[in-house]
């Protein structure tokens, strides 16, 4: 019993006191937090809450491309359409990532040549561009067509890859590239490759009347618009300027 009626002290000992003064303090923390909570809360009347799960919406990448893989000499060369790419070095060497995955047929294609072209359309091609993505090489409507004959696009020879060129007057570009990293794959499906050689239509040049275009994530694109040249103010780029 006294051991009982000793734990029972020292835990009233223990307890928080409630003391005039003890309420007090706790009063005022509680206002404290208050007061901070109602300032987030009206620093956040700038803003609406916005789900994680479509931040790629926010800040979707650079403009849709095609890109092409397998082998032009022995018609295994495919074509699809992605969204997910990045510049990721300027120089020694230049890096390109873009996100591929295994349930798209070109991922075979790319592991086993390690090369691929990215083409990058104009707006002229947009709704061609759209239903390429649509298709894939696997699909059972695709069994003894492939999308190069189904969407009349043209495999041009390339330079110094296996996969071809996308031709047509409507495309600004082709990137003729390999791969440099597998090292993301596993695990991101990112692919990091360095272009070799690259090809431009004089006719498309970027902000001289080719337009890409740029997927918004949910089924809406915007077009290259106006130019804002700031040449004059980015004077830790001026090396990358013409």
């Amino acid at each position: 019993m006294a051991r009982k009626r000793q734990a029972q002290e020292m835990a009233e000992h223990d307890a928080p006191s409630s003391t005039p003064r003890a309420n007090k303090r706790a009063a005022a923390s509680s206002s404290s937090s208050k007061k901070s909570a109602h300032k987030n809360e009206k620093h956040h009347d700038l803003f609406e809450h916005y789900p994680p799960s479509r931040v790629f919406r926010l800040i979707e990448p650079g403009p849709v491309l095609l890109v092409t893989t397998g082998s032009l000499a022995d018609s295994t060369h495919n074509i699809m359409t992605i969204g997910f790419h990045m510049v990721m070095q300027h120089e020694s060497p230049p890096l390109v990532g873009i996100a591929l995955g295994p349930w798209d047929a070109s991922f075979a294609l790319l592991k086993k040549h390690k090369e691929c072209v990215l083409a990058v359309p104009s707006v002229e091609m947009a709704e061609a561009v759209v239903d390429i993505g649509n298709c894939s090489a696997d699909d059972e409507d695709m069994e003894g067509t492939s999308k190069w004959e189904r969407f009349s696009v043209d495999a041009l020879a390339a330079a110094k890859v296996k996969a071809p060129l996308v031709g047509g007057e409507n495309v600004i570009a082709n990137i003729e590239c390999v791969v440099e990293d597998t090292r993301m794959v596993g695990k991101y499906n990112m692919w990091v490759l360095k272009p070799v050689k690259a090809w431009l239509n004089p006719d498309k040049k970027p902000g001289e009347g080719g337009k890409m275009f740029h997927h918004r994530g949910d089924g809406t694109f915007v077009v290259d618009g106006e130019v804002l040249g700031l040449k004059q103010r980015m004077v830790k780029w001026q090396e990358f300027q013409d």
